[in-house]
């Protein structure tokens, strides 16, 4: 399911039901950890699940069904007429205003980075579990004060257009949360279209059984692919700028039948 690699330690997680549960060492076995954070996160719903939100003005609808997925995003085009673009494990499709439109080779990547790079912040850390994501342990970590572990993520080849995008995820040592990750972007094309940020959850709440948070979005001048732990002390040191923040609106999770 993953490549690992992997160093570091090990610790025990308190559930919420009040009993100590040994977790799985991420160290040693970071599959298992993975699956471990994925279900604190709500992943068994998820699962077979429909979320929907808005996300800038687009609404999106993502339903997954034991391994089969329909990612959909709901829009306008330049002339105002409805837009429906998505794509499912087999097939990447745009209707407008009720009519299925041929697309190019192009226009079908296109579509696929912009409805799937929503789809997979929003649903973070269930992505995590997909073939092409290749995980190492990346080491304890202490951000303001409370544990993490830290976990890099690249992609093979099979992860879409933007493979080799680069991430690094801190989850929380006692609840598993996922309260920041960084990541580098455009790794392989012009200087202008690379760069890095670091995102900061706020906002957290529970939506039937699945932990969804906004984000903070930030950069610092001179964090690059191979830095992105340095992000935790720039933002202590209120030494990054926000550029954006990263907000779903109406969010609902319906299990299926």
């Amino acid at each position: 399911m993953r490549s690992i690699a992997t160093v570091g330690g090990a610790v025990l997680l308190v559930l919420s039901s009040g009993c100590t549960t040994p977790t799985p060492d991420p160290s040693t076995n970071l599959d298992a950890y993975l699956d471990t954070v994925i279900a604190a996160h709500g992943g068994d719903v998820l699962d077979r699940a429909t979320v929907t939100f808005t996300f800038r003005g687009d609404d999106f609808t993502l339903r997954r069904n034991e391994g089969q997925f329909r990612y959909e995003r709901v829009t306008t085009d330049s002339t105002g007429r409805r837009m429906v673009e998505g794509l499912t494990n087999t097939d990447v499709y745009r209707v407008v205003e009720g009519d299925t439109t041929a697309l190019s080779n192009e226009e079908q990547r296109t579509i696929a980075t912009a409805v799937n790079s929503v789809a997979y912040f929003a649903l973070l850390p269930y992505p995590l579990q997909d073939p092409p994501v290749q995980g190492t342990y990346a080491g304890a970590d202490t951000v303001a004060g409370t544990a993490y572990h830290r976990v890099a993520v690249s992609f093979s080849e099979g992860g879409g257009q933007d493979y080799q995008d680069e991430f690094l995820y801190w989850f929380d040592q006692a609840t598993h949360a996922l309260d920041y990750m960084a990541y580098a972007y455009g790794i392989g094309g012009p200087a202008e279209d690379q760069g890095t940020r670091l995102r900061e959850a706020f906002n957290v709440r529970t939506v039937n059984g699945v932990r969804i948070a906004d984000y903070y979005n930030y950069r610092a001048a001179g964090i690059g692919p191979e830095t992105l732990d340095a992000y935790p002390d720039s933002l202590a040191q209120d030494a990054v700028e926000q550029v954006s923040t990263v907000a779903l609106e109406d969010v609902r999770v319906t299990p299926l039948p």
